[in-house]
């Protein structure tokens, strides 16, 4: 029974094919898209209004060189939370829970930003790692804890986001698991429980949102530093 609640987790296959490449692209065909009329519908709107604040908040604290980047980091975050929502649907796969694709999101974009912090400001990006006005003897020891918190990063944007996914989806199965089975044995229990389930379901919501956002948002930050 313990090792059952893992199984949600699992790419599923069908007939040997794994079905992880249908669940990244199910997201993009959701969205809808720009028509050629002069006055658009109302999701359609919601949609744009939605994006432009967000692309304004994100690049608020950016100089004219990190808004080259607008496209790409609203585009992760509309990705991210698609993912992370249509996971809380039943019978579905969350890919958001799987370790190696959140590094393959957060690698090669966080190596990005520290290759263009060496490519154009090599001197101010080596300073980061050693602080200014350290004494002698703390020298290599801070160089060595600055480039850790460096190479650190990376993998604390993909831990955080797997981790949080897992335990709300591990929670979920947990409550609605007691649920069914105390509802024979003590209805009123069971009622309990299904409200306790009902909102932490809510706030799965919530968590799915906010983890895009912040996966996001650390990315702006990393780009505000080496920009």
């Amino acid at each position: 029974m313990t090792l059952s609640f893992f199984d949600q987790f699992m790419s599923p296959t069908y007939l040997g094919i794994p079905l992880i490449a249908v669940a990244l692209t199910l997201p993009w065909i959701l969205f809808p898209t720009p028509s050629a009329r002069w006055l658009n519908n109302r999701l359609i709107t919601l949609q744009g209004w939605f994006i432009n604040r967000f692309t304004q908040q994100l690049l608020l604290p950016l100089n004219l060189g990190g808004h080259k980047w607008a496209v790409m980091l609203t585009s992760l975050m509309l990705f991210l939370i698609t993912l992370n929502m249509l996971g809380l649907l039943p019978y579905t796969f969350t890919p958001t829970t799987q370790l190696s694709l959140n590094m393959g999101l957060a690698v090669p974009l966080w190596l990005a930003t520290v290759i263009i912090s060496m490519r154009n400001q090599p001197t101010a990006a080596l300073g980061h790692l050693l602080p200014e006005g350290t004494p002698v003897p703390l020298i290599p020891v801070l160089i060595i804890i600055e480039t850790i918190s460096l190479f650190i990063r990376p993998l604390a944007l993909g831990v955080r986001l797997t981790a949080n996914l897992t335990a709300g989806h591990l929670l979920i199965q947990l409550i609605a698991t007691a649920a069914f089975v105390l509802l024979p044995l003590m209805p009123t229990v069971a009622i309990l429980t299904a409200i306790v389930l009902f909102l932490l379901t809510l706030l799965e919501i919530a968590v799915a949102m906010i983890q895009a956002y912040v996966f996001v948002l650390l990315l702006s930050l990393y780009l505000q530093e080496n920009v």
